[in-house]
């Protein structure tokens, strides 16, 4: 398996082991290095992968006009006490 088709749940279990690896010590100055990079790679690939969800997030919240609009999560802030009585498009 490539990579670029490992998912992100094998790839942080693989960073876990990795980080586990050089924490016990007992490597050859070798062995810690290729376990460093690959430890870097691994970090590099999740960190894109969490990128690329945190884009795919997205808070519907209503619109003036009553209807809905996406809008990223991180912009949304709530009302305090507000409710969200809203209806779909085209419903």
């Amino acid at each position: 398996m490539t990579d670029e088709h490992l998912s992100f749940e094998n790839a942080f279990q693989e960073l876990q082991e990795t980080v586990r690896k050089l924490e016990a010590g007992g490597l050859t100055l070798e062995e810690s290095l290729a376990l460093f990079e690959r430890g870097t790679e691994l970090a590099t690939l999740c960190n894109e992968q969490l990128d690329q969800a945190e884009l795919r997030v997205r808070q519907l919240l209503p619109a003036p006009d009553g209807d809905v609009e996406a809008m990223p999560f991180e912009d949304w802030e709530p009302e305090a006490g507000a409710e969200f009585p809203f209806r779909v498009r085209g419903k």
